[in-house]
């Protein structure tokens, strides 16, 4: 009982996370998103929402490239590396790609000269970059859209009216 309440809260969460069947609601998941960019983007649903706002921001670009970045990381097969670090770099690093990230140049030109013999690493510095810009600049204005309070409300009112059905 010494603990403070936010404290309380998680320990009550931690011991009931696995047992009980309320904890976690679909409203519940989506409140959780505001949690961190993180989470929101390991979240398929989250990603999605996310992605839609970005692009009526014209800004989707931002994730895309985290995304292929991840991708990118996960190969295993060194002429894929090639292919898939050429791909990523025509799409998004080259003067007037189709979907040019916004990044310094100092990391545009170190990638530029490191792309023809590509290692998993080589988009690490630009994707710190994006994912930073993400994280302090578009996702709080994601929280703060009506698109996401939109989502936050519609999730509420389906749990009501699953747990409450005369109402």
């Amino acid at each position: 009982d010494k603990l403070p309440k936010t404290a309380q809260a998680k320990d009550h969460n931690a011991i009931f996370k696995d047992r009980c069947c309320f904890h976690r609601s679909s409203a519940g998941e989506t409140m959780a998103w505001s949690e961190s960019v993180d989470t929101l983007l390991a979240n398929k649903d989250g990603l999605a929402a996310f992605r839609t706002f970005l692009k009526s921001e014209f800004s989707e670009e931002n994730v895309e490239f985290w995304l292929a970045c991840e991708d990118f990381k996960r190969t295993k097969s060194s002429t894929k590396i090639t292919s898939k670090a050429q791909k990523i770099y025509s799409d998004f690093i080259q003067a007037d790609a189709p979907k040019e990230i916004n990044i310094d140049f100092h990391t545009k030109t170190h990638i530029s000269q490191n792309i023809s013999e590509p290692t998993l690493s080589c988009f690490d510095d630009a994707q710190r970059l994006i994912y930073s810009l993400m994280a302090k600049d578009s996702f709080p204005r994601f929280l703060r859209s009506e698109a996401y309070k939109e989502l936050v409300k519609k999730q509420e009112n389906r749990n009501q009216k699953r747990w409450l059905p005369f109402l």
